[in-house]
């Protein structure tokens, strides 16, 4: 496939729409009018990548309607690549075509509009209680070779701590002794493998994965003496 491919069908569906179409005018690939209203571009590429998304932008400084079209996502994660390719889209305001050869259409997969994100209460209302809770800042930004310590496993080692030092102990005893009041709950569930039920009914020991991480994280556990924000 070539980009002088794409414009067959490109030109095709903006004629059907009512557009005059010229392709290569001073420099834009595709060129279209329809009436008195703005012009609209379209930029052709056989891929989506950087350049052509900054070819788009470029082509904002002469209209607000500016497309790309490409031929059909391909290879591995589809879908992924389509969705990801879209929501750069519609953040930077182009729309995106997708552009077949065997039949030969053109699909309009977003329009050109200005970019208006849609808030997610629940995301927000998580990341801010991570935020609350979490003590300190333990965490290197864009580090990923260790796990992320999160306020959740900050409560599991208060509560590992906790029971190496008295070893088995009531579920009760270890939220009051820790001041985190969900210690049984997290403690039963067993994220992390740091606990084992000591024959007991509701008593819990440390696991020898429990002791493991308290060295892992020795640093950590002496900066939570201060009981957890519930």
């Amino acid at each position: 496939m070539r980009e002088a491919d794409l414009y067959p069908p490109v030109k095709d569906l903006l004629v059907q729409q009512g557009y005059d179409v010229k392709a290569e005018i001073t420099g834009c690939d595709v060129v279209a009018r329809r009436g008195s209203e703005p012009p609209l571009i379209v930029e052709l590429k056989l891929s989506f990548s950087l350049a052509l998304v900054y070819q788009g932008i470029a082509r904002q400084s002469i209209t607000d309607t500016v497309y790309l079209a490409i031929p059909p996502f391909s290879g591995r994660g589809v879908r992924g690549q389509q969705r990801d390719a879209l929501a750069l889209c519609r953040r930077l305001g182009l729309g995106l075509m997708i552009v077949r050869t065997s039949p030969a259409y053109a699909e309009v997969l977003t329009d050109p509009a200005p970019y208006r994100p849609r808030k997610t209460k629940a995301r927000q209302t998580r990341l801010l209680r991570e935020f609350e809770h979490r003590v300190g800042d333990p965490n290197a930004g864009g580090v990923s070779k260790r796990p992320i310590m999160t306020a959740y496993r900050q409560n599991a080692l208060r509560c590992a701590a906790l029971l190496a030092e008295h070893g088995p102990t009531k579920g009760a005893d270890v939220a009051k002794g820790t001041g985190f009041t969900k210690a049984t709950t997290l403690m039963r569930r067993d994220v992390y493998g740091w606990f084992e039920p000591a024959g007991t009914r509701g008593v819990y020991q440390i696991s020898p994965k429990g002791r493991d991480a308290l060295e892992t994280w020795a640093d950590m556990v002496s900066a939570l003496a201060t009981p957890p924000t519930q």
